[in-house]
This record gives C-alpha cells, structure tokens and sequence, in this order.
C-alpha cells in the first residue's frame, strides 16, 4: 500500500506537534530545574528528615487533639532545643581550632618534634622521610618555601570545606524547620507521593514502591546517618568541655568514621591517651576518659535498635553515598548521599527482581 499525499501530510503534521510539544516541555523542565537547583539539597534534606520523623507525628497527634500543625511545631521545636547547644558548642570548637592554627603560623610559634633514629631505618621510606622530617625540624621556612604552591592548593581547599561544615550546620537547623512544615501535611504528601509514584509505575506497584522508598528513607536515616549524628555530639562534646585541641575537627572525623561505619575508638583511644599524657591522671581526666570510651561505643547499642528496623542496604552503597555526597555537595551531601543512593539501590533491585508475565503463546491459533 502506498502511503497518499494525504497521509503523509497528516502525519508529517502529527509529528511536528509532537517535536514541538516536546521541546516545550523539556526547555521548561530546564528551566525549572535550574531555578530550584539552589535549594535541591535544602529540599532533599528537608523531605528526608520529615520521613523520618514522620512517626513521632503520628505517635503525638492524638495526644494532642489530632492537631497536625501543634505537633509539627513541637517537635522542631524540641528537636532545635536538643541540637542547637551542641551545634554551636562544636561549630564554635571548630572555628577556635582554625584560628589557633592560624595565629601559630602567622609567629612562627609551629615547631615539629626531631624524627626518632628508628624512622630512618624503615624500608624503602625510612630515609627519605627521616630527611624530610629532619628539614622540617630544622629549617621549617625554607622546607615550606618549597612546596608552596601546593600548601596553599591544600590551606584553600581546607579552609572551604571547614567553611562548608559550618554553613552546612547552619542549612541542617534551617532544613529541620522546613522538615516541620512538611510534617504538618504529612498524609497528603504520602498520598501524593503514592500518586506521582502510581503515575509511573502503575496503580498496583505504586503503593508498593512508595513504602519501600519511605523503609529504605528511615533505614538508612536513622540506622546510619542518625547514629553517628548522635556519636558526634556526644563525643564531641566531651572533647570540648574537656579542652581537647581541635574538638571540633576530632567530631567531624568521628561523625564521617561513624557513616563510613568504622569504630569511633580510632579517635576517642588517641585523645584519651594524649589527655592523660598531658594533663596526668585526675577525677577529671579518669571521668572524661571513661565518658568518651562508652560515647565512642554508643553505635554498638543503638544500631540493633534502628538499623534492624526497615531493610538491609549494604555498606558499600551507604560508604559510597557519603564520600560522592560530600564532594559534590559538602556536609549536606554527607548526610543526603547515603540516603538517596539507598533508596536507587532499592528501587534497581525490586526492578530487577520483578517477574515479567509470560506472553501468551499464540502458535496454533488460525
């Protein structure tokens, strides 16, 4: 059959309106994503902790005459009131440290101990390294002189990521409020969010996938990223009411050991080594000491407790979601990694372990 002028006139319109309609279309969600792109993580963040604490709206509600804003409100409220000491105390330990580090560079006031003889007798590094440990000590100026370019390379990029830590802080108390707001229309965001889903997957699967999106949320939220939130400011703050040089920077590395889920202990046994070796033993030091060691373990206890509630996501997949979230989007990234590649690892395999129905076989029929 050969197609009439006709026809291809119809259809050669049919097809241009469907070109245009979806060039339109993609020019505007352009658009529209590039002026939301600013807030993408603030609102990312946002919606995950509103999941999470979603629970606690429901649990409150009732008590409280079924009043969804009243609730939504306490509980930021409470949540503002328990995080924002701690926050500050660390935040403000954190830029002490960089301003310390700062003024003993501008004096001259930074001398590095002479290497031990042992150092020059390791292989393969031992002589070098005891070499450049030794001009280290000895002429430290000229020693820096020469790796200039890439100190300052390292002193810029530390800087802004220590920067980044702090704003990130900062966006963590303003996405908290933002999490209230979303609390208080909390049913209707879950059926919409059923709804978007049903759009795409169908009306069956649709329900299905939401719940797993929302278990894989409060998995990873609370059994990983919320852990070593908590492990953080305890011993964080230990380290500051102690004095500990650098309590801010020391937190931080236990909060991204807690995420990469290895043990607090690498960081809390050195400073309890060098309290003692420094300040001697004392009720302080032995109370500080013994407080740090249990806040260190904290994660041992509290993980049966929330990490057992919601599905198994592998480490990997929650190591690699934080380090790529940092880099791309600093401490906020840190947080919202872990959880979003979760969920996509979740979604991949519930596509993958969907059984496709058997085509009907249609041999035989005439």
């Amino acid at each position: 059959m050969v197609p009439t002028p006709m026809f291809e006139k119809i259809f050669s319109r049919d097809l241009l309106d469907v070109l245009i309609c979806a060039g339109v279309i993609t020019v505007l969600v352009m658009f529209c994503f590039q002026i939301f792109s600013p807030f993408l993580d603030l609102m990312l963040w946002s919606v995950i902790l509103a999941i999470t604490l979603y629970p606690l709206q429901v649990k409150f509600k009732g008590k409280l005459g079924n009043k969804d804003g009243i609730t939504a409100t306490l509980i930021v409220l409470i949540a503002v009131s328990i995080l924002i000491v701690p926050v500050y105390l660390l935040g403000a330990s954190l830029a002490d440290s960089v301003e310390k580090v700062m003024i003993m560079v501008k004096t001259d006031s930074f001398h590095i101990p002479p290497p031990s003889d042992t150092v020059a007798s390791w292989p393969l590094v031992g002589e070098p390294l005891y070499n450049l440990w030794l001009q280290a000590t000895t002429d430290l100026p000229h020693l820096a002189q020469k790796f200039i370019p890439q100190i300052k390379g390292i002193s810029f990029s530390l800087l802004s990521k220590i920067a980044g830590v702090g704003l990130g802080l900062l966006l963590f108390l303003v996405a908290l409020l933002i999490a209230g707001i979303f609390l208080a229309y909390g049913e209707s965001g879950h059926r919409s969010a059923v709804r978007i889903v049903s759009r795409f997957s169908g009306p069956i699967n649709g329900p299905k996938i939401a719940d797993l999106c929302t278990a894989t949320i409060r998995a990873v939220a609370l059994g990983v990223v919320g852990i070593a939130f908590i492990q953080m400011l305890l011993v964080g703050i230990g380290f500051v009411f102690m004095g500990v040089p650098g309590a801010g920077l020391l937190a931080l590395a236990v909060l991204l050991l807690g995420i990469m889920q290895l043990p607090a202990t690498l960081i809390t046994l050195p400073v309890i080594v060098f309290v003692f070796m420094s300040e001697g033993a004392s009720t302080a030091t032995i109370v500080f000491a013994i407080y740090v060691f249990i806040a260190g373990l904290v994660d041992n206890v509290l993980k049966p407790l929330l990490l057992g509630r919601g599905v198994d996501v592998p480490m990997p997949v929650v190591l690699i979601g934080a380090l790529g979230g940092m880099v791309t989007s600093g401490i906020l990234g840190l947080f919202i990694g872990p959880v979003i590649l979760a969920v996509g690892y979740q979604l991949f395999w519930e596509w993958v372990d969907q059984v496709q129905e058997p085509e009907p076989d249609n041999q035989g029929q005439t």
